[in-house]
């Protein structure tokens, strides 16, 4: 499976950006599907993630501001991020294959730049 992200930028606090992750070499309908982000220097950590079921997990830091979703007709998954704060920049990561416990996955995207001014 390869995996394209995009959609990363720069914007205002309170801002929004939508994430897409589009997949191609197998179906993300039935993956457990994510996204993870770093700061430079620190450990990548998982920010949401969607089940082959459709159940979510959000991050605390993250709760009430980002939605996951799934396209499964555009094999696309996306991460739509509302109110954004400074403390979300960081370089954003879709994944598949997911496992949320041990905070890794089997595939990722190349990582897409989120940059969120004061």
């Amino acid at each position: 499976v390869q995996l394209q992200a995009s959609g990363g930028g720069l914007v205002q606090a309170g801002g929004a950006l939508r994430l897409s992750c589009v997949a191609s070499g197998g179906s993300l309908s039935t993956r457990n599907m994510g996204w993870f982000r770093q700061i430079p220097g620190k450990e990548r950590n998982v920010v949401a993630s969607i089940g082959s079921h459709g159940d979510r997990y959000y991050a605390d830091s993250v709760k009430g501001r980002f939605t996951i979703s799934r396209d499964s007709v555009k094999n696309t998954v996306y991460l739509q991020m509302d109110n954004l704060k400074p403390e979300d920049t960081a370089v954003y990561y879709c994944a598949a294959d997911l496992r949320l416990v041990l905070n890794t996955a089997t595939y990722w995207g190349q990582g897409t730049l989120v940059t969120v001014s004061s």
